[in-house]
């Protein structure tokens, strides 16, 4: 059977960085997953990775036809050993406590909910519990929010992460040390992994799969989960954050003027001067409140008003252009595709109202 490599003795669930197309055949090792099951965890980081590394193989081989091959023992663990109260309310039933877990090859944190800081506080006890995993050779991945979590280990210090772009001003503030890279929906620090969005679990999953057991298995699971395999970015997913909840009235008057004004001509030294500040007191004073600058933070305000407009009516990207103030139509056009991830013309197929099926 091809797509499979084998773990060099001491160095269990490392995985060979050249790929199983140099790995001699054979039957596939089993993989030890343990899903954390965390108090005011979202349901779905936890079923959602179980379905795709345990019920993948099953379904696959009814579907094929064929005698299905498993490639995970996966558990469900627990703090405690007894229920975890998802952010839901649904309970959900470990299968051991993690003092129980021994040998995993890899361990997920599920995303957390809303109240991230109180969400870790509750769980703190697992902290070292990972970084004991960790150095006996585990693996761990950080779905959506779940990365504060493998971020509090330190593990993360000096590394790559990403998390849910609705959470990165938080990260940044908790984990000045990690290298957040926001726009990735998944990152690899060889042992270390996060991804986006709470959905991105899939994402991460089938990553993962394609990691452990090769593209073959993951391409398998990916038709049994009808899932796109290969989606590197949540740039298409991102509503500008415009922040507003400073100490400068001055500054806070020239954004809410520029969200109203924003389709008319705008210069910068104009709008300062309109202001009652000179162009360098201006821009210092923007970037410290907004975090941004005042040009990227029109170009920010220019294309949500331009995403909203794709997404509500069949305009021509030419004549959203023109409503947003822009009169250069190529320039405009890369500046929403860096800020998305996307062509104008990629983003109204997917976002634009439609009738439902019938």
């Amino acid at each position: 059977m091809k797509g499979y490599h084998l773990i060099p003795k001491g160095r269990r669930g490392k995985i060979d960085k050249k790929g199983a197309k140099n790995a001699f055949p054979q039957e596939p090792i089993m993989k030890k997953i343990t899903i954390l099951a965390l108090n005011g965890a979202a349901a779905t980081g936890i079923t959602g990775p179980m379905d795709v590394f345990h019920l993948s193989d099953l379904n696959w081989g009814y579907t094929s036809g064929r005698e299905p091959v498993v490639h995970f023992q996966v558990k469900i663990a627990s703090m405690d050993g007894k229920a975890a109260r998802c952010a839901n309310r649904l309970y959900i039933e470990p299968h051991c406590s993690i003092h129980e877990v021994t040998d995993a090859d890899l361990i997920i944190i599920p995303a957390l909910s809303d109240f991230v800081d109180q969400v870790v506080a509750k769980n703190e006890g697992v902290i070292d519990w990972l970084v004991q995993q960790y150095r006996s050779g585990s693996q761990i991945a950080g779905i959506c929010t779940g990365a504060f979590v493998l971020a509090q280990t330190g593990l993360l210090n000096g590394k790559t992460a990403t998390t849910h772009w609705g959470f990165v001003d938080l990260f940044r503030q908790r984990y000045p040390l990690v290298r957040l890279r926001p726009e990735c929906l998944v990152t690899d620090e060889g042992d270390l992994y996060c991804s986006g969005g709470s959905n991105a679990c899939f994402d991460l999953s089938l990553y993962l799969v394609e990691k452990l057991c090769g593209r073959e298995v993951a391409v398998q699971y990916a038709k049994v989960m009808v899932h796109d395999l290969g989606r590197i970015t949540q740039s298409p997913y991102v509503m500008a954050r415009f922040k507003k909840d400073h100490n400068d009235p001055d500054i806070l008057k020239v954004q809410q003027w520029t969200e109203r004004h924003y389709d008319e001509a705008i210069s910068i030294p104009d709008l300062a001067r309109q202001h009652g500040m000179s162009q360098r007191s201006f821009e210092r004073r923007f970037k410290q409140a907004t975090g941004d600058s005042p040009l990227l933070y029109l170009q920010k305000v220019r294309i949500e008003a331009a995403k909203g407009m794709l997404e509500k009516r069949s305009a021509t990207f030419e004549e959203v252009t023109y409503r947003v103030g822009y009169e250069d139509i190529r320039s405009f056009r890369k500046i929403f595709q860096r800020h998305t991830g996307l062509r104008p013309k990629e983003y109204q197929r997917i976002y634009q109202s439609r009738p439902l099926a019938q």
